[in-house]
């Protein structure tokens, strides 16, 4: 069922080659998804999905390089002077807000600013009176750190009034800047790319043949979207069947996924290769349920967490401890893309538009951090700055 781990670029080259003859042979054959092929059985049972599995392999090679060269803004206004930031954060206990905070802090004192972190707790009062707090200080500008600004809209409309411009981490669900709710930009991968590529992960992983589970919070529209994007993703292969769509809101993921899971194991047993999850943490609270039922840390089911990439993430890939891979967004590179929109803003420029590339880490290329970042990035910051 599964023959490929941690293949080098190298391997997956070869494998991606010789996946093409087989798809171009299966494309001729007329065998291509599941047409009789004479024997009575679809040859969709039999290799998976030849082409699909192909392009997946294509493009998880790609996400799995490490040297990929700066794709960021290279112009832009130089570092205008004097300035203060307040990071209203959703919760400082969430690792990518927490990672986000601690990009724009970096940034911050490479271009000479000030910033301020509020904490709003993770609770929607909270979050109003960290956004109120926000607007008393009077600040240059205001990060919505990982919540819905609407849920703040009287707070936005009078930072609005202000002239104090907003910019998004993970504030709404598109990059780019927003008119309603107003935001200058909003920082964050595509979640159409980060639902795509883990769902093609597990096609390729499997070589288009899997049993997969996907857990999701559909109290989120965020995540409930991404989670039906993997789904429709999976569905591109014949060969992948989805098992269950697990829906455990995130605040009761630590006392339901291992429930949960255990009961998903007697259900499907050998038969759940692959797991997708819209967010790390849900293989953290399955792993105690793996443990007792016997199962090894490396697998299977081989896990993908379409989602943050905090640290205990990479030291559970790195570790093979119940998780194989995520699609880490590249926080610190994002606090300083948050920092350098503001520039753009105070200087009177549009946004810059960019958004980071999707990329996935594994045991084969983490090389052992707890974070991953595209290089090139605070060099190319600091020239367009002029620090």
């Amino acid at each position: 069922m599964h023959h490929h781990r941690t293949p080098t670029p190298g391997t997956r080259t070869a494998r991606s080659a010789a996946t093409l003859l087989l798809a171009a042979a299966a494309a001729l054959t007329g065998c291509e998804r599941g047409s009789s092929n004479g024997s009575g059985e679809s040859a969709a049972t039999a290799d998976g999905c030849p082409a699909v599995r192909a392009r997946a392999e294509d493009a998880v090679g790609r996400a799995e390089r490490t040297d990929v060269p700066w794709n960021g803004p290279t112009t832009g206004p130089r570092a205008v002077p004097r300035r203060t930031l307040v990071f209203v954060a959703q919760t400082m206990t969430n690792p990518g807000v927490a990672g986000a905070a601690g990009g724009v802090r970096e940034a911050a004192r490479v271009i000479g600013w000030n910033v301020r972190v509020i904490d709003g707790g993770g609770t929607p009062a909270g979050i109003q009176a960290a956004m109120s707090e926000a607007l008393a200080l009077r600040p240059s500008g205001i990060v919505i750190g990982g919540f819905d600004p609407n849920s703040t809209s009287q707070q936005v409309a009078r930072a609005k009034t202000a002239d104090i411009p907003l910019v998004g981490w993970h504030a709404v669900a598109s990059p780019g800047p927003s008119e309603q709710p107003p935001l200058f930009t909003n920082v964050t991968t595509r979640v159409e790319e980060v639902a795509r590529i883990s769902a093609q992960w597990v096609i390729a992983d499997s070589g288009g043949n899997a049993g997969a589970v996907v857990f999701t919070d559909a109290s989120i529209p965020f995540a409930k979207r991404k989670s039906e994007l993997i789904r429709d993703e999976l569905a591109t292969c014949r060969g992948v069947r989805l098992l269950s769509y697990q829906n455990i809101p995130i605040p009761d993921a630590s006392s339901r996924t291992p429930r949960e899971v255990s009961s998903l194991l007697s259900r499907f047993q050998d038969r759940w290769t692959h797991s997708v999850a819209i967010n790390d943490l849900y293989f953290a609270d399955a792993a105690p349920a793996f443990r007792a039922a016997g199962r090894k840390g490396s697998g299977p089911p081989f896990n993908i967490g379409a989602g943050d990439g905090d640290p205990s993430a990479f030291q559970r890939i790195d570790s093979r401890q119940y998780q194989a891979a995520t699609v880490p967004e590249p926080l610190s590179l994002q606090g300083w893309q948050i920092v350098d929109e503001f520039n753009r803003a105070f200087a009177g420029s549009p946004a810059s538009g960019y958004v980071a590339p999707v990329h996935i880490t594994t045991a084969g290329n983490s090389e052992g951090a707890t974070t991953w970042n595209p290089s090139g990035y605070q060099e190319a910051y600091r020239r367009i700055w002029g620090r």
